[in-house]
Parts: structure tokens; C-alpha cells; sequence
């Protein structure tokens, strides 16, 4: 911002007597009467990028819920913060166009032929930055497997803008929490907010296992997905977001945080008259691997 710039800036801001005034100053999304749910979603597996709604239950469900969510909200966007976009610091994507990545590698040919054409939506991206000086705009990215594979079944017609926002990698839970706390006024302009992750994600305990043939859990995984189920039902969001350290499977079930953190940004989002309800509890059929999937709505 040039010297001429900011001085306006300030000057305007100091003529503002009120909070209410600074929103509306740097809010240019008109509010909805319906305030927008935030989800929490599993994006699936790398083997089920090629089934069918009809061959995989869990994408039959994202199918109905996108149903439901069109028929019921004016859904203007969605924000997607995946597992699978992690930088140093915090991006959003403010691109026009929004790029499919196929971010998985050695799978046969047919896996790299799924499209998904959406379009972003920079004006409403940029809202991102309003809120949180922070947070960094690029247009350097797209949609990578944390965001299409899931959003082909969710709104398989392309018609909702959507763009990403990065993950920090190397920040501390309660950075993740506290940021989506920050995007809650998106909420009431039309904008899906939506965590995509595995609250169970241990890729190489996993691989151990797959590469030998053996494609059976180890058992602890529905322990602790009933655990994860009782805090999100309870509200304890503390144990959540410490999760390193409030249960002794924490970090053999999400060793990294890539694809655990997402859920932070939907639980910052959520309202105090906001239910809670698990819209996919499928049973656990691969090693180390959670699909427990929940949607924030505020029914009233």
C-alpha cells in the first residue's frame, strides 16, 4: 500500500466511532437472513477417486447433503481448508480459475482423468485478507485432492465458486482454532466454510500394513474415533485442540498435523445455538483412517 494510501486508510478509520462502522467499512458481501453451516468432511480415499456415488456410500452421502444444502442456503462460495495445502504462514487462493491438482502419485491412468471444472471467486476470496491481515493472497494454487474429489460429489454440477485456504503447517493448534473463529462473519454472507481431513490419518502405519496385502484395521481406531465422538458431542474443544497430548493415541492417530487441523477451523467456526451432527460415521475399513464427518447448523 503506498504512503497516500494508508494515510487515507487511517484517516477513515479514525473517523469510525464504533465497531460496527469498521465492518461495514471493509465488509462488501451483503448478510443472508440464514446464517451458512460450516462442515467437517473427510475427502476420502485416493483408491475411491474413480467410484461412482453408487459404488461408495460415502460419496452418495456428500451427494445428498450438497442437495440439501442448495435446496435450504443461498450458498454464494465455499472456502475449503485442506489437508493437502500446507505453507509456511497462511494463503488464501484468489484465482479466477481454479486449477484441479492431482496431487496423488503411481495410480493407474484412469485416476488422472476425473475432472472437476470449478471457478473461483477472487472478490469474495479477497474478503479472507479483510478479515485477517495476515493471511497472504496467491493465485498460485487450485484445488488438490483434499478439495475436488469431494466437492465433485457434493456439488457435482460445478456450480458454487470455490476457493482454498492454506494451512500453516508449522503453527500451533490453537492458531487454527483461533483463525476460524476470525472467519465467522463469513457465515452470514453466503460463504460454506468447509474443513477437509481424517481425524485418523497415519500414513505409514497404514502403508506398512497395505504393502504387505493386509488391508484390515488395527483395532485401536474405533477406540478413538469414539473418544474424538464423545469430545465433539460434549463441546470439549480443549481435548480437541490438544489433541497431541488429552488421549495416548492423539499422535499415533494423526502423527502430522496436515490432515487433523482442519477440523480446528470448523470448530472455531461454530456458534453457541449451532447443533452438531455427524453426517457420515461409516465403520472404519482401512488401517489408521477416520471418515467421521459432521455438519455445524444453527436450526432456529
Amino acid at each position: 500500500m503506498e504512503r497516500k494510501q494508508f494515510l487515507q486508510t487511517l484517516f477513515a478509520f479514525s473517523a469510525m466511532n464504533s465497531l460496527t462502522s469498521f465492518k461495514n467499512f471493509t465488509d462488501t458481501l451483503s448478510t443472508q437472513s440464514k446464517k451458512m453451516p460450516v462442515l467437517f468432511t473427510s475427502h476420502g480415499s485416493p483408491f475411491d477417486i474413480p467410484l461412482t456415488k453408487e459404488q461408495r456410500p460415502f460419496w452418495n452421502t456428500l451427494y445428498q447433503l450438497g442437495g440439501q444444502l442448495q435446496n435450504k442456503y443461498e450458498v454464494k462460495a465455499a472456502l475449503i481448508v485442506s489437508a493437502h495445502w500446507n505453507t509456511k504462514g497462511t494463503f488464501v487462493n484468489i484465482s479466477p480459475e481454479q486449477t484441479q491438482i492431482y496431487d496423488y502419485y503411481g495410480f493407474p491412468k484412469e485416476y488422472y482423468e476425473v475432472k472437476y471444472q470449478a471457478t473461483g471467486t477472487p472478490d469474495i476470496a479477497k474478503e479472507v485478507k479483510k478479515i485477517i491481515p495476515s493471511v497472504q493472497e496467491t493465485p498460485e494454487w487450485g484445488l488438490d485432492h483434499g478439495a475436488w474429489p469431494m466437492l465433485m460429489h457434493l456439488f457435482p454440477e460445478a456450480n458454487i465458486p470455490v476457493f482454498q485456504m492454506s494451512i500453516d503447517y508449522h503453527a500451533k493448534p490453537e492458531y487454527h482454532y483461533q483463525l476460524g473463529k476470525q472467519l465467522k462473519s463469513l457465515r452470514e454472507k453466503g460463504v460454506l466454510i468447509i474443513g477437509s481431513g481424517s481425524l485418523i490419518h497415519n500414513l505409514q502405519l497404514a502403508g506398512q500394513k497395505m504393502r504387505s496385502g493386509d488391508m484390515t484395521v488395527f483395532g485401536w481406531e474405533a477406540d478413538y474415533d469414539y473418544w474424538l465422538k464423545k469430545q465433539l458431542d460434549e463441546r470439549s474443544f480443549n481435548n480437541l485442540i490438544q489433541y497431541e497430548t488429552s488421549h495416548k493415541l492423539g499422535k499415533t492417530a494423526s502423527p502430522t498435523p496436515d490432515h487433523y487441523v482442519p477440523v480446528l477451523y470448523s470448530l472455531g467456526l461454530m456458534d453457541i445455538k449451532d447443533e452438531l451432527k455427524h453426517f457420515y460415521e461409516g465403520v472404519v475399513t482401512i488401517p489408521a483412517f477416520s471418515e467421521r464427518s459432521f455438519i455445524l447448523e444453527n436450526n432456529a
